[in-house]
């Protein structure tokens, strides 16, 4: 009774995606976390980790026509499968191997390079409430905004502003 193996989401518990893959993996189905290498601040101490690209989900292959399929639902760490009506969502094999392809030989896939800026060059802002502000470019914090430092009221105050919304000020 086996067909094709497909690709699925599973929704983790907070903080469960490698548990939920590692016991995934314990039972046969082969399981994907998607990774990125996330700077994490904490009691004077800079460290850098291994952060989950898509928190509290999990890629896992499996064939719906094997019954055996319904044990993912009750695997530690596991919540439920993201689902498509009463079905298992579907995830295109071309998607799973697009985010393999740009791993680094780390593991980790390569994130936050869409702007080539170093702290402290001048940026300008194109949309929200400070459009066509000029700023100062901190860095990019781990939900992917642009921390810029804008000068208001003569102080400079840190401002957090979507990556769309950012321009390199000519």
């Amino acid at each position: 009774m086996t067909g094709e193996l497909n690709w699925y989401v599973v929704l983790t518990q907070p903080r469960r995606e490698h548990m939920a893959a590692e016991h995934l993996a314990r039972q046969g189905f082969a399981a994907y976390v998607p990774c990125y290498a996330r700077t994490r601040r904490h009691a004077r101490k800079i460290e850098t980790i291994a952060a989950p690209l898509f928190p509290r989900y999990v890629f896992v292959a499996f064939d719906v026509a094997d019954p055996a399929w319904r044990a993912v639902r009750s695997t530690r760490g596991v919540i439920d499968l993201v689902r498509s009506g009463l079905a298992p969502a579907h995830v295109p094999t071309w998607v799973i191997e697009g985010l393999k392809s740009r791993e680094r030989a780390d593991g980790m896939i390569e994130i936050g390079d869409q702007l080539a800026l170093k702290p402290g060059d001048t940026i300008r802002i194109t949309d929200g409430p400070f459009r066509e502000q000029t700023a100062l470019f901190d860095r990019l914090d781990d939900d992917g905004r642009v921390l810029a430092l804008l000068s208001i009221l003569g102080k400079d105050v840190s401002v957090p502003i979507a990556l769309a919304n950012v321009d390199v000020a000519s």
